[in-house]
Parts: C-alpha cells; structure tokens; sequence
C-alpha cells in the first residue's frame, strides 16, 4: 500500500505516534481498516455514478467526480493538520515539488485509469484486480529497497493471497469470469501499477514531511488537476442531492483517513509489511458490492477467500515481524 530532517521547520512526528505506527497489532488493526474503507469505494463510485447519471463512456464526468472527492479530502486532512498544530504550509521549494510530482501519479493519473476503467468492469472484478498491486509493491520494493527483498516466505504468502481474491471471483460451475478489456480490466491494473509505484516514492517524501500533511497536499493537488481536466473536457454533474451529496462527502472522508494512516505504516514499516494487506480489499469490496450493488458474491467462495488471505497475510507479516524494522 514512511524521519529525517530538512531546511524547512521539522514536522517529524511525536514519539507517541511513532511508538503508535510501528506497534505490530496497530498494523494490523489500521491497516485492515484501510482496505475496509477502500473496499467500500467500489460500490461507493458506481452508486455515484448511478445517483448522477454519470454514463459509463462519459470519462470527463467521471474525472469532475473523483476531482470533488480528493480535493475535498485533501482540503479536509489539512485543515485537520492545521488544527493539530501542524505546519502545513511551511515547506521547502524541493518539497513542493515532490509533493506536486506525488499528486500528479498517485491521485490524478492513477484515478484517471481507476475511475474508467471502474466504469467499464464490476465492482467485484475491479477490486479483484486491483489486488495485482500488491505483486508490484512487493516486487518494485525487492529492486529498490535493501533490506526488503523478496522472500520465500514472502512470496508464498503473496500467491496464497492472490488465489484468495481468485477464489472471489469464482462464478459456480462457469469458473473464472475471464473476459478482459483495455478501457475495464486493463485500466484497473493500470492504476493498480501507478498505484504501488508512486507509493514507494510517497515513502521516501514522507520521511521528511508529515504523512498527515503530505497525504493532504498530495490529495489536494491531484484532486485539483483531475477536475480542472473534467472541466476542460466538458464534462458537467447536475442533479445533485442530499444522498449524492452524503455519498460524496463520505468518500472525501475514506480517501483522507485511509491514505493518511496507509502513508504512516509505511513510513514505520517495510513496504511489503504493509502492502501485503492489500489482498483484504477485494474481499471487502466484493461482500459490499453484494451487499449494495446486488453483485452475485456466493458465501462459500467469501469464506474460503477470507482465510487464504488471512494465511497470506500471515505469511508475510510474521515474516516481517522477525526481520528489523526499516525506520
């Protein structure tokens, strides 16, 4: 799915909230949570889309939409950051630019493929497929991390999760639903690469900048290039509502909490620590796609997916466990 110093005044974070992040069970507990929240968008986005008559080819709309949301969840998480006492606009001219780098791939051009290509699969198939970004955590951090390379363990842990969210998309006696398109299927993995790519550089900024604050910024200023780019593409959501607008807000509140907590695991843990959680969102996103999409998830294949990614997960972080923390 990230504490040095800088010329800018040090927004290192307390030794409470470190001892906090770098606990094992807080891992587990925050970091599940995360991928609860983030399995909620999947259903979350199509009732959007559903709610405002955003049609699935209607890709300038839809950037509108994801615009709104991560601007408000970056606004939101800075006036948080603010109200902490955190310095949130105090940085260095590098930073800046590192924080606009960040904002331009892992919200504006990583949503750009997420929301199309969300339009055109399932929320079930999307959230199954966005699990691939686990693999290329895995694998981006054994080329450019030491002390995390890939493991045995690790990477059986990594193909028993996988066959987890495989189990999901199980459809009874047709088997696997294969069917593959660039603009669906294509786009989600996509995302899920820029995804796992510019996470591992949000690492390293986080390092000398808050997680709360670059999580914020980061957000903020994707958030911005994504509806500026709806704009210019005429794309226009009218028809908004009370419900819409609840459903709206409630999405700037999931992207805000989990990617500011996701940024501080990283920042005290090893990547593959981390990311390995991942394989919890496909579970999630598809028992609530079935829950409000009416999205056919049968409860046998839930079961057995949610204990093969529990082993998974296990694999890796008991692994991780034993292993020095990466500061």
């Amino acid at each position: 799915m990230l504490s040095g110093r800088d010329t800018a005044p040090s927004t290192a974070p307390s030794a409470t909230a470190v001892s906090v992040f770098s606990r094992q069970r807080q891992l587990v507990l925050l970091a599940t949570l995360c991928c609860l929240l983030w399995g909620s968008a999947y259903p979350a986005i199509k009732g959007g889309y559903a709610l405002l008559g955003i049609a699935r080819d209607d890709t300038a709309a839809q950037l509108v939409f994801a615009g709104w949301r991560f601007l408000l969840a970056g606004g939101l998480l800075l006036l948080i950051a603010r109200l902490m006492g955190k310095r949130v606009g105090a940085l260095a001219p590098a930073q800046w630019g590192q924080l606009a780098l960040l904002g331009l791939t892992q919200t504006a051009l990583q949503y750009v493929f997420f929301y199309v290509g969300l339009a055109h699969t399932t929320g079930v198939k999307g959230s199954i497929l966005n699990a691939t970004g686990t693999f290329f955590s895995v694998l981006l951090a054994h080329l450019f991390h030491a002390n995390d390379r890939l493991s045995r363990r690790r990477a059986l842990g990594c193909a028993v999760g996988f066959a987890g969210v495989m189990v999901v998309n199980l459809r009874g006696a047709q088997g696997l639903d294969a069917s593959f398109t660039l603009l669906g299927e294509g786009f989600i993995v996509i995302a899920a690469f820029v995804l796992s790519a510019a996470s591992l550089y949000g690492k390293r900024v986080s390092q000398r900048i808050d997680p709360m604050v670059m999580t914020g910024w980061q957000l903020g200023l994707g958030g911005l290039v994504l509806l500026l780019g709806g704009l210019a593409g005429g794309g226009a959501i009218t028809g908004w509502g009370a419900v819409s607008l609840a459903l709206l807000g409630y999405m700037a509140v999931l992207s805000a909490v989990a990617l500011a907590l996701w940024a501080a695991l990283l920042k005290h843990h090893r990547v593959g620590q981390v990311t390995v959680f991942n394989f919890l969102i496909p579970v999630f996103g598809a028992l609530l796609s079935a829950l409000f999409l009416g999205e056919a998830v049968l409860e046998w294949r839930n079961a057995v997916a949610l204990v093969l990614v529990c082993a998974g997960i296990w694999f890796v972080t008991t692994e991780a466990a034993a292993a020095p923390r990466a500061g």
